[in-house]
């Protein structure tokens, strides 16, 4: 009984987790560039239960003297709950929303800009860019964007049409200012290399090299959160009614526990 209410508890504590996850999901549906998070749940090792005090003259896995396994006969598994092992990002592209802003770059396929943070370099898909009074090109946040070759980016004050092109290149006027930062992690189908930091800023796991992203940019458009409100309220939904459960079960060996210590303990 002991173990019952464990594993109805462990439940419990997963689907909280994945609830607190769905939240941050359903709160950042309107996040630029967002990518919703995952809980994945695993299960712990399951336990081999066998019968035992068999009083039986004769096992039922003997026969003419013959036994098939001197010990208890197993009688199957018993399931000792789920954990929450990862929290896992969603790299599937989000909608494409059009503004007309020059300055507003969304990236079609893989790839990031490479943002300068007061913890080092760091990377999104948030292209929602600004251009402050001095001309430097910087996030919503003023973190600095940077050029491919590391540098900050400034646009002449005076200039009046911006172009973008879909590799990066920058020109102001029909003259060529500044190319993008615009690279990728590890092989295009590996997202497990880019660790999610908040606002929308992600770091390379340890070891992790940059290289030329193979996406291409896109100008006057913004990448939306690829969280969907919908979706993301039926799985919160389903898993109250898993936890629901999870707790009835608690309750239900609560109340046997109950029993059994003060009415089959008094007989």
């Amino acid at each position: 009984m002991w173990r019952g209410l464990y594993t109805g508890a462990a439940g419990m504590m997963t689907q909280q987790n994945r609830t607190s996850v769905i939240a941050n999901n359903l709160a950042n549906v309107n996040t630029t560039g967002y990518k919703r998070d995952r809980a994945l749940d695993a299960e712990f090792h399951p336990m081999l239960i066998r019968r035992i005090n068999d009083d039986m003259p004769i096992k039922v896995t003997d026969f003419k003297g013959f036994s098939l396994d001197r010990r208890p006969p197993a009688v199957g598994t018993l399931g000792l709950g789920a954990y929450t092992s990862e929290i896992a990002v969603d790299h599937a592209p989000g909608a494409f929303m059009t503004t007309g802003n020059p300055l507003d770059l969304a990236i079609s396929g893989n790839g990031f800009f490479v943002i300068d943070t007061p913890q080092g370099l760091r990377y999104t898909r948030n292209g929602n860019f600004y251009r402050t009074p001095t001309g430097d090109l910087v996030t919503s946040d003023g973190q600095a964007v940077l050029s491919r070759q590391g540098r900050p980016i400034n646009i002449p004050e005076n200039a009046t049409r911006i172009v973008v092109t879909p590799q990066g290149d920058i020109f102001a006027d029909g003259a060529q200012v500044a190319t993008l930062g615009f690279v990728e992690f590890g092989e295009a189908a590996d997202h497990r290399a880019m660790l999610k930091q908040g606002n929308s800023l992600f770091y390379p796991q340890e070891g992790a090299e940059a290289q030329p992203a193979t996406g291409t940019i896109e100008q006057g458009v913004l990448e939306r959160s690829n969280a969907n409100v919908v979706s993301e309220m039926v799985d919160l939904i389903d898993n109250y009614r898993i936890y629901e459960a999870n707790s009835k079960a608690v309750t239900t060996q609560d109340t046997m526990l109950d029993h059994s210590v003060n009415e089959v303990g008094r007989l």
